[in-house]
């Protein structure tokens, strides 16, 4: 038997196949992956949540809080531009998500102990510097669009403490108090201040509580702001590692390892 064939017949042996899946999965960026995973998971509730949401928010608002379609008009226009932008956000976020976890397999510190010598160009790592900067942005981009989705989130809680109170007193001596008990979607910039009625009170705002449509607009906001949440700490992750990437490339550049 020549050596050729010792050769095969060890990597086909159980000891090489082993040694084979290690460094396949050695060769995996964890990191990105999981950062990956979470974009992806998050950006799914964020934008379906959202769209919906924002959909059963016109209805919601049109049937209790304005009669004239023009105090609404400018949150109408709002709502289907949005729309708009979430199905391009979902878009950019898949494509952003895999060339982010491309650049991970290709940067990673795996790779240089899968594939043997580590080859690095001043363009890669001008590449990896560039989603670097580009990731931080989105990030900080990103938590605001986070603070945004708790508005709604935070007018749905304070909506349903107030219908709490209502039952409450309805169950009291107290029962007149109820009527001053309100609440007031222009004060969170829903609507303009000229809005008819714009505000709710007393058994009025009890029996909004009780709709399908508030808790259903109200899960969908959970789901936009968990979502919003979710993504947001994928691009951290993102952060995180492309900046690990980018020093391996720059110290493996200054010792000479190039193409």
């Amino acid at each position: 038997v020549d050596e050729k064939t010792i050769g095969v017949l060890i990597y086909y042996s159980p000891t090489g196949c082993y040694d084979c899946c290690i460094r396949c999965l050695g060769a995996v960026p964890y990191t990105s992956l999981l950062a990956t995973l979470l974009c992806y998971t998050g950006v799914a509730l964020f934008c379906g949540g959202g769209h919906e949401a924002l959909t059963h928010t016109r209805t919601f608002v049109e049937l209790y809080f304005a009669r004239d379609v023009q105090d609404f008009i400018v949150l109408a226009d709002f709502i289907k531009y949005f729309q708009y932008v979430i199905y391009g956000l979902a878009s950019f976020f898949f494509l952003y998500g895999l060339l982010l976890l491309a650049e991970g397999f290709y940067t990673t510190s795996a790779v240089k102990q899968t594939f043997g010598e580590f080859r690095s160009t001043k363009f890669g790592r001008c590449l990896s510097l560039t989603f670097i900067i580009l990731t931080y942005v989105l990030a900080v981009i990103w938590l605001v669009v986070f603070g945004f989705t708790a508005i709604p989130v935070l007018f749905f809680i304070n909506m349903e403490s107030s219908c709490h109170k209502v039952n409450i007193l309805s169950e009291t001596t107290l029962f007149n108090q109820q009527a001053r008990v309100c609440m007031d979607a222009r004060m969170y910039g829903f609507l303009p201040w000229n809005a008819v009625p714009g505000i709710v009170c007393g058994n009025t705002l009890a029996n909004i509580c009780k709709t399908p449509e508030f808790y259903v607009t109200y899960d969908l906001y959970i789901c936009a702001f968990a979502g919003a949440g979710i993504t947001l700490l994928a691009l951290f992750i993102y952060v995180v590692a492309t900046t690990y990437n980018y020093a391996v490339l720059r110290f493996l550049g200054r010792k000479g390892i190039r193409c």
